[in-house]
């Protein structure tokens, strides 16, 4: 057991032995592995209070995950976890009680730990207190806790611990499998445009480098991946009907219908013989023996609409979109990949506002009205922002901020840049 009052030696000494005694672990992480490593972050302690947050954030200054300078302060970001790596990487936390009554010995491996990602200055091991908990330490966990989507309460619960422990090697190997996407990103991006970060379930809205606002998002699950795309805003749909995928057909209605027989008219669906074609009674179908795409499903506009209140369009070969939902209790979870691959945005009407840019006489007191007269309404925007669905595991900001979050699909070490993943089974 380290005792408290250690000395300014002792401690220096300590830290000058601790790379080479970790270089072992970090060296024999076998890269072709990595991707399953870091992808193991979601199955952890996701239930609890929110972590991120929907937000305006319009002149505090935060940094966007996506500008024109991300490619650089990626690259920074790599050169840096090179140096990181090439000492040694930093120490594992085992499990165990890591707050005020941890013991000495907890409290500087948690603290050498931090030092070594440079969330902590180097003298804080030289104090004569680098063994106790402070105020510092508490920071700098809510630094590393923010950088990685996890809860930024200052306090290590197993979903910290994990990310933590994840290597110097495999954070390195995930910064640079995001490198070309970054490139692939910033590659025509104009003065407005919404960031999606599909692993971190969050959008973006940005203009002119400014961060105007921050929302949760819900996104494709495992088995239905939202793909990687960029595009830009054609026009926005207020009160939108929803013609229903054949996949999704397939998957969630005809299960539905024939376990609860009154569903299609409880959820407003009505099913036509083909576009245009005449109303047809569903219950005289053999659904057994149909293809889900022998007829249209429609929904009609409403609080049960599968679209919320309104959709915002965009040209894409994937058929995605995003939208309005009437399940917004998805956003107060922090697991928030349920969405058959379009994006489910919190808030919407924030959105809605700014990509409007006040056109027409447009303001955000408009929305409640269009919505309540329940007429389908589609707008087209003049001054259109930029679309991009990124699959970022790792970016850094022009601030320095290094950040990171679970490959969820898969795909790190896949070389994938833009297009559709492949399904994932969950687990």
């Amino acid at each position: 057991m380290l005792k408290s009052g250690i000395s300014r030696r002792r401690m220096l000494h300590y830290a000058a032995l601790l790379p080479a005694m970790i270089a072992a672990k970090a060296f024999a992480e076998d890269p072709a592995a990595i991707g399953s490593v870091t992808s193991i972050a979601p199955r952890i302690a996701m239930q609890g209070k929110l972590a991120t947050k929907t937000e305006i954030v319009a002149g505090q200054g935060q940094a966007p995950m996506l500008t024109l300078g991300s490619v650089q302060a990626l690259q920074t970001a790599i050169a840096k976890y090179e140096e990181i790596v090439a000492g040694g990487g930093w120490p594992a936390l085992p499990q165990g009680r890591y707050d005020k009554s941890s013991s000495p010995r907890a409290v500087l491996l948690l603290r050498q730990r931090l030092v070594r990602e440079g969330y902590l200055d180097f003298e804080s091991l030289a104090t004569g207190h680098a063994d106790k908990w402070d105020a510092s330490l508490s920071a700098s966990l809510r630094g590393f806790q923010y950088n990685h989507g996890a809860l930024p309460n200052g306090k290590i619960d197993e979903r910290t611990r994990q990310e933590l422990n994840i290597s110097a090697e495999a954070r390195l190997f995930s910064l640079n499998e995001n490198l070309p996407r970054m490139v692939e990103h910033t590659r025509d991006l104009g003065p407005r445009y919404i960031a999606v970060n599909i692993p971190g379930a969050q959008l973006e809205t940005v203009e002119l480098g400014e961060l105007y606002s921050r929302h949760n998002v819900v996104v494709g699950k495992l088995d239905r991946p939202t793909p990687s795309l960029k595009s830009r805003v054609s026009d926005v749909l207020f009160n939108p009907t929803w013609n229903a995928p054949a996949s999704i057909v397939a998957k969630d209605i005809i299960p539905k219908m024939l376990k609860e027989p009154g569903y299609l008219e409880t959820m407003g669906i009505h099913v036509y013989d083909g576009v245009g074609g005449a109303e047809i009674d569903a219950s005289q179908v053999d659904w057994q023996q149909t293809p889900p795409d022998r007829f249209v499903f429609k929904q009609e506009t409403g609080e049960h609409n599968a679209l919320g209140n309104v959709k915002i369009n965009f040209p894409n070969k994937f058929m995605v979109y995003m939208h309005d939902t009437p399940h917004r209790e998805l956003f107060a979870t922090n697991d928030r990949w349920e969405s058959s691959g379009c994006v489910r945005v919190d808030r919407v009407k924030q959105l809605i506002t700014w990509i409007m840019q006040g056109q027409d006489g447009y303001d955000e007191s408009n929305f409640d009205p269009i919505i309540a007269n329940r007429e389908t309404q589609q707008v087209k925007i003049q001054n259109p922002p930029d679309v991009r669905f990124m699959y970022l595991t790792a970016w850094a900001t022009e601030d320095g901020r290094v950040n990171f979050r679970p490959d969820i699909y898969k795909l790190d070490g896949t070389e994938f840049v833009l297009g559709q993943p492949l399904p994932q089974l969950a687990g």
